[in-house]
């Protein structure tokens, strides 16, 4: 075998070797070593070295420019409402095929949100700094209440939509559409009421970490196209079990009543096609969970995603209000990606929002360079319904500029609902927490985050487990010594925490969810930065197949 590439990282050496792995940085930990030899199948930390958009490509697209805001009507003095003609210039830009819709420096006040509908149509300011939209109003104005699908008095304008929106046209007009006549929708790849997709193929039988699968009918399969990954739980819950690790302690967990989570299968995981070759069909990614014949494999459709757009250089300011109670908000959002796959925000800052950086059933994703700061928010970040292999990089929370209203939460980097596969990487918290929130959410990284950890999870107990197998911390420092949802070591199943600051409990504490062994594994507790590789997202870049 020959070496492919050879690169230095924090001086270390990364060789890379064709059909092998053989990054070992200088004073490597054991675990690292350990995990180097076997990366897609290690039982406690997941492969997640291809997460965020084009497979976690460092430079993003750069479309042509085809249209300036001000053209179309934009008042950059902020004394006019320019949500309009922002939105008729994005999606001509989007009917001509795509292309990047500039935004001059100044201040532009929107009085409706920003649409984002179109598949290679990048919005791009003058850079954070330069460049702000001022919302005026929120989704509750705008769209209407958004109730909760499972009852009660929420809203769900707490976890969703966004005042700049990123979905793809049809799935995002069938969801207001739903919305506005109250019949509160399933927000995934299959629709409303996850009916809307079609069997491409049936897959024969894999292992998690397989980068090709068999199936028994190639002929409707492509190299480029996206498909989802199907897989059905059955009467065991052997799926859910899987998901968390299997053993006695899955095989003993009451799920019949988790009736919120057993709403979440079948898992949906979208992929790209690589290449077909008969029956062979290699995929984008490895696979992440075995393909078992008793949870009828297939890929199938999906809807039309948003791929190839983007938000980039610009500050999205709500008018500032009060936080609102929990679980109340009215829908001063920031970004949220919905339904979109390889898209994008670079250079972006949301101020005084209800919630901040949202990706829902969004996969392959990059969040790079963003920050939330203002009056404080409920979700800094949230992550749910399916989102899988996306990437937050380079990310700030800042500290609330005025006390928290009683009766108000704060969570932080949000991750729930059969997410898995994401990564928050080289994070300041300056409040907040790891809000694993329920919903069984399994095989999620963060690394190299500095927290000051007085944040809380949510989460409702029909929703089940707090953490599915192979969630790993790995090198975070916490300012304020609590030990709650960063050390896992005692809570998560099949987890790593590595390189992790000294703590202890206090203030909110959990118990297991499941009873028994763990298989929970703990290095370098008390050292973080001392931990090597630092960044482990990074370090498995450099892993080489």
């Amino acid at each position: 075998m020959g070496i492919s590439r050879r690169q230095f990282v924090g001086g270390a050496v990364a060789v890379g070797v064709a059909g092998t792995t053989g990054f070992r940085p200088a004073g490597s930990s054991s675990l690292w070593k350990e995990y180097a030899d076997s990366p897609y199948t290690h039982p406690q930390i997941p492969y997640v070295g291809r997460a965020g958009a084009c497979g976690g490509a460092t430079r993003r697209p750069r479309p042509p420019v085809v249209a300036n805001v001000l053209s179309y009507g934009a008042i950059p003095d902020g004394s006019a409402d320019s949500a309009a003609a922002i939105n008729r210039a994005l999606a001509e830009a989007g009917e001509r095929g795509g292309g990047t819709v500039l935004v001059p420096p100044g201040t532009y006040r929107i009085d409706d949100f920003i649409r984002m509908a179109h598949s290679g149509v990048v919005l791009r300011g003058a850079g954070s700094a330069r460049t702000k939209l001022l919302a005026t109003k929120h989704l509750t104005e705008l769209i209407g209440p958004y109730g909760s699908r499972y009852g009660g008095d929420k809203s769900s304008w707490s976890w969703a939509g966004g005042l700049i929106w990123l979905a793809p046209h049809a799935r995002h007009a069938s969801l207001v559409a739903a919305i506005r006549a109250r019949a509160w929708p399933f927000e995934g790849w299959t629709g409303n009421k996850r009916d809307e997709w079609r069997t491409l193929t049936t897959v024969r039988p894999a292992r998690r970490g397989d980068w090709s699968v068999t199936v028994d009918d190639p002929s409707t399969l492509r190299r480029g196209q996206l498909v989802l990954l199907r897989l059905a739980d059955d009467a065991d819950h052997t799926l859910l079990e899987h998901m968390a690790g299997g053993g006695p302690g899955p095989e003993a967990y009451s799920w019949d009543d988790k009736t919120k989570l057993t709403s979440y299968v079948p898992y949906e995981w979208p992929v790209r096609v690589m290449s077909v070759k008969g029956r062979k069909v290699t995929l984008e990614r490895p696979l992440p969970l075995d393909v078992r014949p008793e949870w009828d494999p297939r890929l199938t459709t999906l809807a039309e995603p948003l791929t190839g757009a983007g938000v980039e250089g610009l500050t999205l300011e709500a008018v500032e209000t009060p936080q609102s109670p929990h679980l109340l908000d009215k829908g001063y959002n920031g970004v949220t990606f919905q339904c979109a796959y390889d898209c994008w925000a670079e250079d972006v800052v949301v101020r005084h929002v209800d919630n901040g950086f949202g990706l829902v059933a969004a996969s392959a994703c990059t969040l790079r360079r963003t920050r939330v700061e203002g009056r404080g928010s409920h979700h800094p970040y949230f992550c749910r319904e399916g989102a899988h292999d996306n990437l937050v990089e380079d990310f700030r929370i800042a500290a609330r500029t005025v006390p928290a209203p009683a009766g108000t939460q704060l969570h932080g980097i949000n991750v729930e609902g059969l997410s898995s596969y994401n990564v928050w990487s080289r994070g300041v918290m300056e409040m907040g927490t790891f809000d694993t929130h329920r919903g069984m959410p399994f095989a999620n990284v963060r690394t190299e985050i500095t927290v000051e950890n007085n944040g809380r999870h949510g989460g409702d107990a029909s929703a089940g487990p707090l953490y599915g197998a192979r969630f790993t911390h790995w090198n975070v420092t916490v300012t304020n010594g609590r030990a709650g949802l960063v050390k896992i070591d005692t809570i998560a199943p099949y987890s790593a925490t590595a390189g992790i600051s000294e703590v202890r409990e206090f203030d909110q504490i959990d118990v297991p969810d499941f009873a028994g062994e763990l298989h929970a594994r703990v290095e370098a507790y008390g050292t973080p930065g001392a931990v090597r590789p630092r960044n482990l997202y990074e370090a498995q870049r450099l892993l080489r197949r």
